[in-house]
């Protein structure tokens, strides 16, 4: 347990970001899924528009790695772009 009023701060400040993080992150994979089901080209790009941003918002606040966002992101323009 902790002993300084800084630490108890920490541990509580710790424990709100990482729900946020959580949900931030639960959500984008849900509309990840959602964009990968959809076979309509212009649903998809339009999807693919909000899916990149929220990617790219995860990865500006490290929530996962720069290079897993530009990955993810690559792959689901191919994806959206072989839709006829």
């Amino acid at each position: 347990m902790a002993n300084h009023k800084s630490a108890e701060k920490r541990i509580r400040a710790n424990e709100v970001k990482r729900v946020r993080n959580r949900y931030q992150h639960k959500t984008t994979r849900t509309i990840v899924k959602k964009l990968r089901a959809t076979t309509v080209k212009s649903e998809a790009e339009a999807l693919l528009k909000e899916v990149s941003s929220l990617v790219d918002k995860l990865a500006k606040k490290n929530i996962i790695h720069w290079k897993k966002a530009a990955n993810q992101k690559s792959k689901l323009t191919k994806l959206v772009n072989k839709l006829a």
